[in-house]
């Protein structure tokens, strides 16, 4: 369920009470864990520890982009469609954030009105705070909790994006990269970030002058990546994806299973045209990603790819924790390594290792 605002305070006496209420789907529980989880707050860490054995059913769509493409507009669209379909649908639509202040318009949620009323979704703002990447340091975790909340998809839409920030690759299971003509994506289809994060392409607003060019832009550049990946005997692509990825003709027919066979091991992004604001082409949108969804479950491959994103959330994890407790432990140290660079008592890489070998000894 989701409101324009935020849902009103609830009053939990544990964390156990907090987990047990969103396991049951409590709209105001699950924005008290949000909230928890977004501020770094020690509860919103454990109630994470304890909802992680209910996490894992959801199907998590990435939608990022170039600022303008229409990203929130489409995914208004998905949402409508997959509740057509009888999911529950839960978004966290990351907007960029003020450096002074912090805050956020909150632009996505605006757009995303008419489901306000629907208790079938649940929609959360988040605000960069800075964080590079397209996404937030704890969209993830806020994923996580509308998973073990009973969402059956949950739609993360990040903040316009440039070529490389594609941390979004890491959090979803299927990437949708949005696209539209006439702002320059013409010369965005021959640079490798957009291009490898893709698991499927959205050209939007294709009612607009350059559409089919865009699209033409776009399968040329799908083709020369698989022509060099088979030059150089590569058996995956889309690097920003890990070690598993790779590519399967792009016009996969509809599978029966009357006609269902193996699936194959390669995949290549389909293209889908599509005028979100009015609402063509989204019905077509969601037979390519459920196509990706039955290679990513139905193959070695697929599956590989789902174990190196969970080894990436770890390390990622890992690098933040070693962080924290390094400067934690290091205290004036640090402070100590600042005024000695500074008088160019010692090299900035020396005092590195130096602060290295001190945490290591503790």
């Amino acid at each position: 369920m989701t409101r324009g605002r935020e849902p009103p305070a609830i009053t939990v006496t544990s964390v156990e009470e907090l987990v047990e209420r969103v396991l049951k789907g409590e709209a105001r529980a699950i924005g008290r864990a949000m909230r928890l989880v977004d501020d770094g707050a020690p509860d919103g860490y454990e109630a994470l520890k304890a909802l992680w054995p209910h996490t894992g059913k959801a199907w998590v769509l990435g939608v990022t982009g170039n600022p303008g493409a229409g990203k929130s507009t489409l995914c208004d669209g998905l949402v409508a469609a997959y509740r057509a379909r009888g999911h529950r649908v839960g978004v966290v639509a990351v907007d960029p954030s003020s450096p002074y202040t912090g805050g956020a318009i909150l632009g996505d949620r605006i757009r995303m009105q008419r489901h306000a009323t629907d208790p079938g979704v649940f929609i959360r703002s988040l605000a960069t705070r800075g964080h590079l990447g397209g996404l937030t340091r704890s969209a993830r975790d806020v994923v996580r909790v509308l998973d073990a909340a009973g969402h059956d998809v949950v739609i993360v839409e990040t903040v316009g994006v440039g070529q490389d920030e594609l941390e979004i690759t890491h959090t979803a299971h299927s990437t949708l990269v949005v696209m539209a003509p006439g702002m320059g994506d013409e010369v965005q289809a021959i640079k490798a970030g957009l291009l490898e994060c893709a698991d499927v392409f959205a050209v939007n607003k294709a009612d607009r002058e350059g559409a089919d060019s865009a699209v033409r832009d776009l399968e040329l550049m799908i083709s020369l990546g698989n022509e060099s990946i088979r030059a150089l005997s590569k058996t995956r692509g889309h690097a920003t994806h890990a070690v598993a990825d790779g590519f399967v003709p792009a016009l996969v027919p509809a599978r029966s299973s009357a006609t269902a066979g193996p699936l194959p091991e390669r995949w290549t992004p389909s293209i889908t045209k599509c005028v979100a604001s009015r609402g063509e082409g989204i019905a077509e949108l969601v037979v390519a990603i459920d196509r990706h969804r039955a290679w990513v479950e139905g193959t070695e491959t697929g599956r590989a790819r789902r174990r190196s994103r969970l080894a990436e959330q770890l390390r990622e994890s890992l690098r933040e924790a070693l962080i924290a407790a390094a400067v934690h432990d290091l205290g004036a140290g640090i402070d100590d390594a600042v005024l000695a660079i500074e008088a160019r008592a010692v090299d900035p890489y020396t005092a590195t290792e130096r602060l290295v070998a001190a945490f290591r000894a503790r």
